[in-house]
């Protein structure tokens, strides 16, 4: 299993000293996220300071561009990093889509699969020489001169990883993806009982077996290297939970494991703004249901691994501390164990 790290970042510069930290750390992958910032641009500074981590975005807004602008984005960041680089795709919700970005929303998941599809097309295109004729059922790509075609990648072309939590999303991502990039929110319950099924009946609908798919699993964990650290990153966890517990997308993880009437107190209380009162409403084992709580770096790593070492073939802890040495020993943790 790779370890992978999230890099937050307050600008772009940044980039290139905080991915090559975490690289001599020895972690295997890194990701950017999308928020203040763009996801792709900081790993063009990453690629050029770094030699063998895996640079990933995780997740970048797929609806807020088209597959011709992605597949782009993609063929040059693998170029850029010697064929390091995982595209990582997420669909966000309608608001953000339609009110930030003024895109087109309409079925998530048949979108886009519609999406990944076409990038793949693009690719085999300028790779492999064939015609662009690509018609789904939102995008069309049927024009492609050799002034715009870059011609075959030496470095091969990158996987592409989409995030994923419900059902149809979830079939989506199996038939015509690389990876699934699994949410913090989940637990090793809902993978047994939803994702893992169904990414099964996707892979054997597209012809695909399960070593040509990668699960990434993301893990909120709970730890601090200070007794005041740790109270604030379990606080962070406990608030964490109960921001996604509020996101009526996300009910079906609760609903798994009996917790369903708890998304609509929660999703109340945010609409009314009481923030803090969320995070009081998530008791302890609701916490330690979708978080790894721990009080050693060593405990952690065991508790990961029973969870989730036989599942996915990519972990990321989310440590909400910044302690570096904490990070530090953690990894070695995860590694030993």
């Amino acid at each position: 299993m790779k370890i992978d790290a999230g890099i937050m970042i307050s600008n772009p510069l940044e980039a290139g000293p905080a991915f090559k930290l975490v690289e001599d750390a020895g972690y295997d992958g890194a990701y950017t996220f999308e928020g203040a910032h763009d996801p792709f641009l900081p790993l063009v500074s990453a690629a050029s300071e770094t030699n063998k981590i895996e640079l990933i975005t995780s997740i970048a807004v797929a609806f807020a561009r088209n597959p011709m602008t992605l597949a782009n984005i993609g063929y040059d960041l693998n170029l850029v990093s010697g064929g390091r680089f995982i595209l990582g795709l997420g669909s966000q919700i309608k608001p953000h889509i339609t009110k930030r970005f003024s895109m087109p929303w309409s079925q998530p998941a048949a979108r886009m699969k519609d999406m990944v599809q076409a990038i793949k097309a693009i690719w085999d295109c300028w790779q492999n020489g064939t015609r662009l004729n690509y018609r789904g059922e939102f995008y069309t790509h049927t024009l492609m001169t050799p002034f715009f075609n870059p011609g075959p990648n030496s470095h091969g072309l990158p996987k592409i990883y989409v995030a994923a939590v419900g059902p149809l999303m979830t079939k989506a991502v199996a038939e015509s993806a690389d990876g699934l990039l699994g949410h913090p929110f989940s637990s090793p319950t809902y993978y047994d009982q939803v994702t893992l099924p169904i990414i099964k009946k996707g892979l054997e609908t597209a012809g695909k077996t399960r070593d040509q798919f990668d699960l990434s699993i993301s893990v909120m964990t709970g730890i601090g290297a200070t007794e005041e650290s740790h109270k604030k990153a379990v606080q962070a966890c406990r608030e964490q939970v109960a921001f996604y517990a509020s996101t009526p997308n996300y009910v079906a993880v609760l609903e798994t494991h009996g917790y369903g009437d708890l998304s609509k107190e929660l999703n109340q209380l945010s609409k009314k703004g009481k923030w803090q009162e969320m995070g009081e409403a998530i008791d302890d084992d609701v916490l330690k249901t979708f978080a790894v709580v721990e009080e050693t770096p060593e405990a952690l790593a065991h508790e990961i691994k029973t969870r989730y070492g036989s599942i996915g073939q990519r972990i990321a802890p989310v440590l909400y501390t910044g302690e570096l040495d904490l990070a530090a020993d953690v990894l070695k943790a995860l590694k030993a164990e």
